[in-house]
């Protein structure tokens, strides 16, 4: 199944992702820089950059944890922390989940899916996830 992420909201959208994968099927997601993240600004910033320095906060000279700074990374972190990790079940789903930003080639043709749960409507405040990208330093 491949889903288009444009407009739709990070949550919802990984909810029914991770649902989808615990059934067995495979999900392919694009324009996951256009996945929206409702919220302030200011407070959905101060949390991701809050995930992204735990990597000093604990020890300089480690090398983890690490945290995603793109935004097809982002949304898969989300969905992962959805899983069941620790059972071969979540992993084995886990491994069924791809996300592009942007439409690659072998998809531009294809049929996409909407996700109507997780569509963004009637919310006043929220930003994509690529400008969360964008400021946290992602190169995308």
């Amino acid at each position: 199944m491949i889903i288009n992420g444009e407009g739709c909201i990070l949550g919802r959208l990984a909810s029914v992702v991770s649902k989808s994968l615990l059934n067995g099927e495979e999900i392919i997601v694009i324009n996951a820089e256009k996945i929206m993240i409702t919220g302030n600004k200011d407070w959905a910033y101060a949390r991701y950059k809050q995930r992204v320095d735990r990597k000093s906060i604990s020890n300089p000279r480690d090398l983890g944890p690490k945290y995603p700074h793109r935004p097809d990374d982002i949304f898969r972190r989300t969905v992962r922390g959805m899983l069941p990790m620790k059972k071969s079940k979540g992993k084995t789903a886990f491994k069924g989940l791809k996300a592009f930003v942007g439409v690659p080639a072998e998809y531009a043709d294809s049929e996409l899916t909407s996700v109507p749960q997780a569509e963004y409507e009637n919310i006043k405040k929220g930003m994509e996830l690529g400008e969360i990208s964008k400021l946290l330093g992602a190169k995308f």
